[in-house]
């Protein structure tokens, strides 16, 4: 029998660098697939449908929850932000080792609701003063949108001790690094 796919769920605040680190895992791990989540939130300036977000309705978002089609979602900072079920089982099933980049609550609802074994890593930033500013600099955010994130990201932090790994961010090569070393010990 052909080896099931290992389910990576990368979880930390909203400034903790996740995308910057999935992204150079996957051009440093072959045989990832990358799990595009799907929202609500408007498409920002340099995102890409199907690269960084399914970006859908209100009503569409809705009616794949009645349906059950989500493997976790959670409302967050005002939108809906989701993972499709069928697609991260068709990848594990084939023997592809999936990435899923979310929010705490996804990674608890994956907990809660997929029947096989996940690595749940946390990324955390070296400290709050470093988050701040690293959402500052991205520009994306009102005063206030910037505001409601450094109070969750405060929230999500203190939930770390639930996840198998913590990595903290404070060089971006040597988080990656660790980031590779998990997933090797998994595949090995």
């Amino acid at each position: 029998m052909s080896r099931r796919g290992i389910l990576y769920v990368i979880a930390g605040p909203s400034g903790s660098g996740k995308g910057t680190l999935v992204k150079k895992l996957m051009q440093r791990v072959p045989n990832l697939f990358y799990s595009v989540s799907a929202t609500t939130r408007l498409k920002r300036p340099n995102e890409k449908e199907g690269i960084d977000y399914y970006f859908i309705s209100e009503k569409e978002f809705g009616d794949f929850v009645e349906t059950e089609q989500f493997l976790e979602w959670a409302p967050l900072y005002g939108y809906r932000y989701g993972t499709l079920k069928k697609t991260v089982l068709n990848k594990l099933e084939a023997g592809v080792d999936v990435i899923l980049e979310i929010d705490v609550q996804g990674a608890r609802q994956v907990k809660q609701n997929l029947d096989e074994k996940a690595v749940f890593i946390f990324i955390l930033p070296p400290d709050i003063s470093e988050l701040e500013r690293r959402l500052t600099l991205r520009n994306t955010e009102t005063e206030a949108d910037l505001r409601k994130r450094l109070d969750i990201a405060a929230d999500e932090m203190r939930a770390a001790d639930e996840f198998d790994y913590k990595i903290i961010n404070k060089d971006i090569e040597a988080a990656v690094d660790q980031l590779v070393g998990i997933i090797n010990i998994y595949r090995n």
